[in-house]
């Protein structure tokens, strides 16, 4: 039995979660809206305020739908009732990003600056020239972005500079020995 996918989903005051015909689950809370279909072998239940997630078989199939049903259905009823927020930062000489309307801009050692248009529902926040904040109810169009962002101009191993995540480590390289 999946430990993940028999772990009972708490749904916390003010969200509520509708369960319709051929599993499509929408979840409503105070930051907005999500809905999502999943595989019908997997049956989705909710009593009392607890989603349960059970599988029919034990079928390769079903043990890895099971799981991952679980963790999308809470990843949903903690988006719209917490949201969900990944930092960025920039490291290295002149890199800077700064925020014109909507769009990011990108300043990251290229000849021109990048600009990302983030898509609705997905908030861009500059609180330092160095630093980004990407916040959103949807866990997989936050992290999609942020990764998105990062793959601009990903961190090397030599300097370490580039874009990476709020606390990630580079493993650095030792460069070239003269002779």
């Amino acid at each position: 039995m999946s430990r993940v996918g028999k772990k009972p989903i708490e749904v916390p005051a003010g969200v509520t979660v509708t369960i319709d015909e051929n599993n499509h689950v929408t979840v409503k809370g105070p930051k907005g809206e999500l809905s999502r279909t999943f595989n019908p072998d997997i049956k989705v239940e909710l009593a009392e305020n607890v989603v349960n997630i059970t599988r029919p078989s034990e079928a390769k199939e079903h043990r890895a739908l099971h799981g991952t049903t679980r963790a999308l259905i809470a990843n949903m009823v903690e988006g719209v009732s917490k949201g969900f927020e990944r930092n960025l930062e920039l490291i290295g000489v002149g890199y800077r990003a700064q925020k014109q309307g909507t769009k990011l801009v990108l300043n990251v050692g290229y000849s021109h600056p990048v600009e990302i248009e983030p898509e609705q529902g997905i908030e861009v926040e500059v609180p330092a020239n160095t630093k980004i904040s990407i916040k959103g109810i949807d866990k997989e169009r936050v992290g999609a972005l942020a990764a998105n962002i990062r793959a601009v101009r990903a961190p090397e191993p030599y300097k370490g500079k580039g874009i990476r995540y709020e606390g990630e480590y580079v493993r650095r390289k030792e460069g070239k020995t003269g002779k």
